[in-house]
């Protein structure tokens, strides 16, 4: 019969660092980071008009025309709007761009100030717990 070695029992420890975190309550107080840029590389603002007529492109007169907005420059800061407010895509025109551009527009925490971005990935958006 072969004699068995005592081995003394040994244990090892890890410290636990999390690298990931789960938010149990879904979006709730999640916004979106996003900078209002549209029209900032030409210098100037232009007119914004909200895709409301479900055609494609831009319609600018006619009883079947898209919303205008009114005037728009950009701020080039980079707001923090709730992942729950509405945005909605548009064009961005002007004397300085040679066709609309495609937006995607923000009105503001009380849907009464026109923000822009030429960004319209959504799911590429910074986003954040707040």
């Amino acid at each position: 019969m072969e004699k068995k070695a005592y081995v003394k029992p040994a244990m090892e420890s890890e410290t636990f660092v999390p690298n990931t975190y789960v938010a149990a309550c879904g979006d709730s107080g999640t916004v979106y980071k996003f900078k209002c840029d549209a029209g900032y590389i030409l210098g100037s603002g232009g007119h914004v008009w909200q895709e409301t007529n479900d055609e494609e492109g831009l319609q600018q007169s006619g009883s079947h025309s898209d919303t205008d907005l009114g005037f728009y420059h950009p701020c080039s800061e980079t707001h923090e709007a709730s992942k729950t407010d509405e945005f909605v895509e548009g064009y961005l025109t002007g004397y300085l761009l040679p066709f609309p551009k495609k937006v995607i527009i923000w009105k503001g925490k009380n849907n009464d100030n026109v923000h822009c971005t030429t960004n319209l990935d959504q799911s590429s958006w910074e986003t954040a717990k707040s």
